[in-house]
């Protein structure tokens, strides 16, 4: 029996011991050793060889990867570890660090309960280390942290003891600073998250020279900073990887002060689900109830050339067996699975069951897309995945030969569905297909993969700045009349605040809200009592305010004025580009009475 197989029967047997399951992200602003850290976890659990971990880069799966030598998907790996003679599953997902592909970090945080955030020694805290932190705490997901490239102070930097701890402990004030600042309005933590050394949260080490210290593997080994200077400044690496290895200090740092998904759950399903709380199926997702209804959360979907179509995401209830039929949020009908696996890396190792409390790849889900929730029952969908950016570059691509145009419709629909933070459209002015990502190496990717991996030639546009149009200070009131002259509306329009916007963007105020919900998140953000009261229509991050009085037969023709501010404020007035962050009131309005003069 190969290694690998023995590796996939032990993943298969602590399945079902939830207690024993540690679900974890590992995120950081880029190439500061994420997939090299990833590779030392791999070689550690005997999947990849010790020699080539740290160059082999194996959770880098795609060849544009390895070329670019970036993280672009987030990879997913099951592995085992024995902690205090106690062997536990950790499911890691390893997630890409450039601020283009932060759409894959956001997507991972919904799946996990544990975000270990790495850090360069040298670079410090970067703005994309604040956003991995903002992203894994909205989600309710607990940080650690793995300080990497201490060497490069030892032997670039030639700091001594005093300097290496003063910059070491401004590395984690800044982390600690981020997460508390973030943390200060979650009510549902139960524990101050902030990163120590002292609780060991904290682990120093160099992914590429294979070790790690932390203080209780400090007190274990009786190794200390000064015995570490002096290896690494001697050229005794290897002895340093062999009396205090990167993936024992790491592993138990993870089964240690990560929380499994018994604690998780009952903290994490209120955050992240509006159903009511008192049904039974809110109960079998707090206890991680194996026998209770399926319910699966999509976070992500990949290709495969020979199974089709994989969605993985986390299993919070239930058990995913083959053949099952379930529903997708958001569609009719059921979608009957085809088989489960675990993802080891690159590949796909399929097995009987994935029970709750675990993170499932599954095929046969056609329907489903990046956020989808898949379940036995129809039930109220898990919130939507809120990613922090938006499209801001835009790419015309076309077809060389017209024979490709349906294969390369087909493959733009499929990316869509892939990445919800791309957004393809169709301009009818011109005919051309649009791309939208969140910047120019995301958009080249994506062509990029266009043309090799669905061997479609295409021509792609010079890449153009998506712009957002806003009202600087409030307008007069303005009449609008209906194209037949007969219906007259009263309007202003005025900026809004920043804080809602804020508010809006982040998902905390939205008209799927129950309306005293969202009258107590739009006054907390900074709305008034009254304004407050009207809100009509929430469109991007535009809100349509109410403000007459017992105007007759308004609520029949409500529906149409929406439909015409909203094609307004996707195509604004002035250059073709969306209107954000406007404050619209209707003060009042004069209606026909025929029904027939009011109609669309």
């Amino acid at each position: 029996m190969g290694r690998r197989k023995k590796i996939v029967q032990e993943c298969e047997r602590l399945m079902d011991e939830p207690e024993n399951i540690r679900n974890i992200a590992i995120a950081a602003h880029v190439d500061h050793g994420k997939t090299t850290l990833s590779d030392n976890l791999l070689a550690g659990a005997g999947m990849i060889s010790q020699d080539t971990a740290g160059e082999q880069l194996a959770m880098d799966t795609k060849e544009d990867e390895q070329e670019r030598g970036i993280t672009i998907d987030a990879a997913n790996v099951s592995m085992t570890h024995e902690y205090e003679d106690t062997n536990h599953l950790i499911n890691l997902i390893d997630t890409p660090g450039h601020v283009d592909f932060g759409g894959d970090v956001t997507r991972a945080m919904r799946a996990v309960d544990g975000a270990l955030v790495v850090v360069d020694a040298v670079e410090g805290a970067m703005p994309q280390t604040e956003t991995v932190l903002r992203q894994a705490l909205r989600e309710g997901v607990k940080p650690t942290l793995f300080i990497n490239k201490v060497d490069r102070l030892i032997s670039e930097l030639q700091e001594g003891p005093q300097e290496m701890q003063e910059r070491l402990l401004s590395v984690i004030a800044d982390v600690n600073e981020l997460i508390r600042g973030m943390a200060e309005n979650m009510d549902d933590i139960p524990e101050d998250w902030t990163v120590s050394v002292e609780d060991g949260t904290v682990g120093f080490g160099s992914a590429l020279y294979k070790w790690d210290v932390s203080m209780p593997s400090m007190q274990r080994t009786g190794m200390d900073f000064g015995d570490i200077m002096e290896l690494e400044q001697n050229d005794k690496r290897d002895e340093l990887h062999e009396r205090t290895p990167l993936s024992d200090v790491v592993l138990d740092m993870v089964c240690e002060h990560f929380p499994n998904p018994v604690d998780a759950q009952p903290r994490r399903v209120p955050r992240i689900w509006r159903g009511d709380p008192e049904s039974s199926l809110a109960d079998t997702m707090r206890l991680v109830d194996e026998d209770g209804e399926v319910v699966f959360m999509v976070t992500d979907i990949s290709m495969d050339p020979h199974a089709g179509e994989i969605a993985t995401g986390r299993v919070f209830s239930g058990t995913l067996e083959k053949g099952q039929e379930l529903y997708v949020s958001g569609t009719a009908g059921k979608n009957r699975i085809q088989s489960v696996g675990l993802f080891m890396g690159s590949e796909r190792e399929e097995v009987e069951h994935v029970p709750a409390g675990n993170i499932a790849s599954v095929t046969g889900l056609r329907d489903a897309i990046a956020g989808s929730t898949v379940s036995s029952v129809e039930m109220t969908p898990f919130e939507s995945i809120e990613h922090i950016s938006e499209p801001v570059i835009t790419k015309s691509v076309e077809a060389q030969s017209m024979d490709d145009l349906p294969k390369l419709i087909e493959t733009l629909q499929q990316v869509a569905k892939e990445d919800p933070t791309i957004q393809i459209e169709i301009n009818e002015d011109t005919g051309e297909h649009l791309i939208s990502g969140q910047g120019e190496l995301h958009l080249e990717v994506i062509t990029q993969r266009i043309r090799d991996n669905q061997g479609i030639p295409v021509i792609t546009g010079e890449p153009i700045v998506v712009y957002r149009k806003q009202p600087q200070e409030a307008s007069r009131e303005v009449e609008g009349q209906s194209p037949n002259r007969h219906n007259k509306f009263y309007l202003t329009v005025e900026p809004m605040a920043q804080e809602i916007v804020d508010a809006i963007q982040l998902g905390e105020v939205s008209m799927d809200m129950p309306e005293l919900e969202r009258r107590e998140a739009l006054q907390e953000a900074g709305m008034d009592k009254d304004t407050s009261q009207n809100v009509e229509d929430i469109h991007r991050t535009n809100i349509l305010i109410d403000d007459t009085k017992g105007i007759q037969h308004l609520n029949e023709t409500m529906e149409l004025v929406l439909e015409g501010l909203q094609e307004a404020l996707d195509d604004g007035p002035l250059a073709a580009e969306p209107v954000q962050g406007s404050l619209f009131r209707l003060h009042d309005a004069k209606l026909h009475e025929d029904t027939i003069h009011r109609g669309p």
